[in-house]
């Protein structure tokens, strides 16, 4: 079927989250690897804690704490580097075919839009360090509901907006928690395990598992 929009989650999936730290690593030390995989770790983990208590902080804020977590886990890592890693996290990279394919998906004439649990300020950022300003219609942020995914509000603020059905929306995430929260609500789900990862919620399947975003637009 022909889908109304195709709607990304940010990081991971069109920003490489570990490309701040591939930056500086050199610099950073030998536990560069783990300290940026565990910077990310607890940068969801308080996402959900938060979510759960229902005392939100911006996704920020979280991302800031997060960094500190993962340099008092490895004090080995250069201390000094903080600030730019905090700065290298505003543009991150973006993955090599997400211009190419983001526009081919347009070019069909469906909407194309972020839903995130990252703040205005930095997906704003990050989608013009990308120079993919041009490519979104429309960029969602949890920030607007003050709670986090999987709260299916948050997918919601989608279908609200552009006023369609779950089933009218492609949801492409690489984080497979994200994926079975977008299944639940009703989305056609695509999950871009780029790491090779192993399925954990087999009761919220996604309808296919790519490994990078080439192979969206053949899925129909």
């Amino acid at each position: 079927m022909a889908y109304a929009a195709y709607v990304f989650d940010a990081y991971g999936t069109l920003f490489d989250v570990h490309s701040a730290v591939r930056k500086h690593s050199e610099k950073l030390g030998p536990d560069s690897t783990a300290f940026s995989m565990v910077w990310r770790q607890k940068q969801l983990e308080y996402s959900w804690v938060r979510a759960l208590m229902q005392r939100y902080k911006d996704f920020w804020e979280l991302t800031e704490q997060a960094l500190d977590t993962a340099y008092a886990l490895y004090p080995s890592a250069d201390k000094s580097l903080r600030d730019d890693l905090l700065n290298a996290y505003w543009t991150l990279d973006c993955y090599p075919e997400v211009p190419e394919v983001l526009t081919r998906l347009k070019a069909t004439g469906a909407k194309i839009a972020i839903l995130s649990n990252g703040s205005p300020a930095m997906l704003e950022a990050a989608i013009k360090g990308a120079g993919l300003t041009d490519l979104f219609d429309e960029v969602f942020s949890v920030d607007d509901l003050k709670t986090y995914k999987t709260d299916e509000r948050v997918y919601e603020l989608v279908t609200t907006h552009f006023r369609i059905y779950p089933e009218a929306v492609s949801f492409q995430s690489s984080n497979r928690w994200d994926i079975a929260g977008a299944t639940a609500f009703g989305f056609r789900t695509v999950w871009m395990n780029r790491a090779g990862l192993p399925d954990e919620y087999p009761d919220l399947t996604p309808a296919a598992v790519l490994n990078d975003l080439t192979g969206l637009q053949a899925l129909g």
